[in-house]
């Protein structure tokens, strides 16, 4: 503590209370000589994660804790912990065990000593292993997810999903308002995004399986990674948010205006008065029923991080969207039909109702259904 803070160690977890203690007990060990701090950024987990690293904190002052209320994900948790250090050098690593911290000294020396802008442990590079991971079919996943992110991106390392590095605590602050922080691995994240090409070290990583606990991994992260490819892809057009908003929407649009096609095909001879029309009708109900589904898709999708779970608060959820989104649906449907009155196609009108009520939709629903007033 008397020594210049040479070292920070991002931590972020979800659920890690039982592996934190050992893990604390490693960095010591693989870190003796070394000034160094670690930093646990823990999205606010029900296991009591951030109670125990306050209590490890309490005997060891090297660790601190950022516990995070009212949003999770892996990236921002690593981009908020990098940026609350002041070590000249910060890395990131998983919690779990899987990162072997016998390689943060080797790392540190690279970037500190010989030059390099980053450093970073790969599961592919020549004499690394995953055989103790002992999950071959994700071992596949990430050779493919590999494959596809070095396509996407033009990042040429062999493990560019890899979530053990460290680099100079500068470079990432000087782009770190640049980064998504949503969607898929910080590092190829930081490699995307930075202007002038890093000068990077690959080191073998003896992948591990897990200490204890489960892996957090769930069908979202496929959506996810997609996402956060297309944001590196399109991202200054299209903010993250807005992109994942709208590829719900789109699918939304499938279903509205197949049960409008549906609807028109049963009633639309049928004479329901001068006042309401068939399509009216039609556009109305698949109005309602894309809305919900839009509803669904969106909690579990894009706002993962802020997901609502529980009846009664997906209950109270789809009611707050339902009004705010009541407007929206007001113009959509009225739009249309004007449209329609004055001599345009249901369908082409169908879908400029659509992109009026969209809009609104996503503008009010971002502020009061997932996020605060």
């Amino acid at each position: 503590m008397t020594r210049p803070l040479q070292l920070a160690v991002v931590l972020p977890t979800l659920n890690e209370r039982g592996n934190l203690r050992a893990l604390v007990e490693r960095l010591g060990a693989a870190l003796e000589g070394i000034a160094w701090e670690a930093i646990i950024v823990d999205d606010n987990s029900p296991d009591g994660t951030a109670d125990e690293a306050r209590t490890i904190s309490l005997e060891d002052p090297r660790i601190r804790v950022i516990q995070r209320i009212g949003r999770r994900g892996l990236a921002s948790a690593a981009i908020e912990g990098m940026c609350s250090t002041a070590a000249p050098c910060v890395a990131v690593m998983d919690a779990d065990h899987q990162h072997d911290p016998a390689l943060l000294p080797a790392m540190l020396k690279a970037v500190a000593e010989e030059g390099y802008d980053l450093a970073y442990a790969s599961r592919f590079a020549e004499g690394a292993s995953t055989e103790a991971w002992g999950r071959p079919d994700r071992v596949k996943a990430s050779g493919f997810a590999n494959s596809l992110a070095r396509k996407v991106t033009g990042v040429t390392l062999s493990d560019p999903m890899s979530g053990y590095f460290l680099l100079r605590t500068e470079v990432l602050r000087k782009d770190a308002h640049r980064l998504s922080g949503v969607g898929f691995k910080i590092l190829l994240d930081i490699l995307a995004t930075v202007d002038a090409p890093l000068k990077v070290k690959e080191l073998p990583l003896a992948f591990a399986a897990r200490a204890e606990g489960e892996s957090k991994l769930d069908r979202t992260v496929v959506f996810e990674f997609l996402i956060g490819l297309y944001d590196k892809w399109l991202g200054r057009i299209i903010p993250t948010r807005f992109a994942l908003f709208g590829t719900i929407g789109a699918l939304g649009v499938v279903v509205h205006m197949a049960i409008l096609a549906s609807f028109m095909e049963m009633f639309g001879g049928t004479l329901m008065g001068t006042i309401v029309t068939p399509f009216e009708i039609g556009q109305t109900v698949a109005a309602v029923v894309a809305m919900t589904v839009n509803f669904v898709l969106n909690n579990a999708l894009t706002y993962a991080d802020k997901r609502l779970r529980g009846f009664t608060a997906l209950a109270r959820g789809w009611a707050k969207f339902a009004l705010t989104c009541s407007v929206g649906l007001l113009a959509n449907v009225g739009v249309a039909a004007v449209l329609v009155r004055f001599g345009m196609h249901e369908y082409p009108a169908a879908l400029s109702g659509i992109v009026v009520g969209s809009v609104w939709n996503f503008a009010l629903s971002s502020k009061f259904v997932w996020g605060k007033y």
